[in-house]
């Protein structure tokens, strides 16, 4: 059985020793962090990864990036952000696929505050350590957009964005609008409950009602990859054992008029 992915505040004392990443902006990491916590650089890693040069497809520029956190590959990886849950989720995406043992805060920072027993075991990065990346070693794949398109009889596609989104009529900063065929609708909020990522219970009963079964191979995506990260994050937790990330998502297929959309008031655009 996979290992839950997602680690409860609670859990975190019994542990042991582990590196905390913080997705945060500088400026709310400045303000205050947990002491020994290593930031990651979310917005250069967010860009890295929209540009074909330094794109997931590579692995020169994440072996540097994740090299450069100085990440004791003995200790465990521990990724919080915000409390959105979405950056910390793409993060883990990324940590996971090159070969890092990550897993997710759930609740993000502001489960810590007030409990000192949570950062007893968090160590802080270490200079001297190395780091090679294993592209696809991890739980959860990746797909690109070329792979997709000749895949879309074979996979099951979870839609995270909202349903204004996957109707067409929100086009977020996209020319064309609207939906993959045969896509399945799980809004990444509905993931959600009072700031944390849902039981895998619950989870499960989500996934199922929205259509997906057991041994599904699961592609899920959204406009720009943090919500298709947490998305694949619900589905592992959930127990789906076959899950990848299309993680350029909903804008790099957009932009390909080749890529077949569907709009729910006009059908195919």
């Amino acid at each position: 059985m996979l290992q839950d992915p997602v680690i409860e505040p609670s859990a975190l004392a019994f542990l042991g020793a582990f590196h905390l990443l913080d997705v945060r902006s500088p400026d709310a990491f400045e303000k205050g962090h947990a002491p020994g916590a290593i930031r990651v650089p979310i917005a250069a890693w967010e860009a890295a990864a929209r540009v074909a040069e330094t794109s997931l497809d590579t692995s020169t520029y994440w072996e540097d990036a994740i090299r450069g956190l100085g990440l004791d590959p003995a200790v465990p990886v521990v990724v919080s952000d915000d409390g959105r849950m979405t950056d910390s989720a793409r993060v883990w995406f990324i940590l996971q696929y090159f070969g890092v043992k990550a897993l997710v805060l759930n609740g993000g920072g502001p489960t810590l505050s007030g409990y000192p027993d949570r950062l007893a075991g968090i160590r802080p990065a270490v200079p001297t350590a190395a780091f090679r990346a294993h592209p696809g070693t991890g739980p959860v794949g990746l797909v690109n957009r070329t792979e997709l398109k000749g895949d879309l009889s074979k996979v099951h596609i979870l839609d995270a964005r909202t349903s204004a989104e996957f109707s067409g009529e929100d086009l977020r900063q996209n020319t064309r609008g609207g939906h993959l065929p045969g896509t399945r609708l799980l809004p990444h909020a509905d993931l959600l409950g009072s700031g944390r990522l849902k039981p895998a219970a619950d989870l499960h009963a989500l996934l199922s009602a929205a259509g997906f079964g057991p041994g599904d191979h699961v592609v899920t995506h959204c406009d720009g990859g943090g919500r298709a990260a947490l998305a694949a994050l619900a589905a592992l937790r959930a127990g789906y054992d076959d899950v990848r990330v299309y993680y350029l998502s909903f804008a790099d297929w957009a932009k390909d008029e080749s890529c077949p959309i569907v709009r729910d008031e006009q059908g195919p655009a």
